[in-house]
């Protein structure tokens, strides 16, 4: 048999273990509407073009022109907002733990700098600017960053 102390320390272990839960999940709410459909058309920049007659498929899977020189940052940033924008985004919606939505928010600051730089270099270059898709595509991935960083500093 247990003594009331003994049972109220263990009730107290049980109510920590789920506040600790609590605190760990997010609730998104509105945004995720929004999140979940600048995915969509993040997912759609890749049919668009990024570099001339290069889409952002192309660019990703390295299957662009050569004579394009497309170079390292677009390819970089193509690579890191698909998994940032969609994959770790996914993530974060399905499982909707505060980690995953940190993550995305602080990775998404990150590949939105690199998007950056991509239309930088390609501006710079000499050769053919940033396309459309290109330019849509660092705009999703800024908005993507904002979002999962208000949902964050919600729970702050």
């Amino acid at each position: 048999m247990l003594s009331k102390a003994e049972g109220s320390a263990g009730s107290r272990r049980a109510l920590t273990g789920s506040e600790r839960e609590v605190l760990r999940r997010i609730d998104p709410g509105t945004r995720a509407l929004v999140i979940a459909s600048v995915m969509l058309v993040l997912v759609l920049c890749s049919l668009l073009p990024w570099v001339r007659g290069a889409a952002g498929w192309e660019v990703l899977m390295g299957q662009a022109d050569p004579a394009l020189k497309i170079g390292l940052l677009p390819r970089l940033f193509a690579i890191n907002s698909t998994i940032v924008g969609i994959g770790l985004s996914a993530l974060a919606l399905i499982t909707r733990r505060w980690i995953f939505a940190f993550l995305a928010g602080l990775a998404g600051v990150v590949v939105t700098f690199e998007g950056v730089i991509a239309i930088w270099s390609r501006q710079t270059s000499g050769a053919e600017g940033p396309s459309i898709g290109l330019l849509l595509a660092v705009a999703c991935m800024a908005v993507l960053a904002v979002q999962w960083m208000r949902i964050v500093w919600s729970r702050s």
